[in-house]
């Protein structure tokens, strides 16, 4: 599946822009794997693919306890799409594979 594989991903957010790293792998329907950002790491869920199409949750402590809700699109070796912040609304974020 071409989502599979480790990403680094910039989100654009209130705070500025910030880093992470996205460790995928697809099976049938569903995404599996790690994000990681300032030395935190937490596996994902909610996970989904179809097609080119990519979903998944992830919660943090930092800066504040949150649920990350992203849903993007993968072309080849680039991920773009929206990062839903809670209440705080959705912010773009890029991915380029590493």
């Amino acid at each position: 599946m071409a989502v599979d594989g480790n990403w680094n991903l910039t989100m654009t957010t209130p705070m500025g822009e910030r880093q992470a790293t996205l460790s995928l792998k697809a099976a049938g329907g569903t995404l599996t794997g790690s994000q990681g950002a300032e030395g935190n790491t937490a596996e994902i869920f909610d996970g989904t693919v179809s097609g080119d199409n990519v979903s998944w949750k992830v919660s943090i402590d930092k800066p504040m306890p949150l649920t990350l809700e992203f849903t993007g699109t993968v072309s080849g070796d680039s991920m773009n799409g929206e990062m839903g912040i809670g209440p705080m609304g959705s912010f773009p974020f890029t991915g380029a594979r590493a």
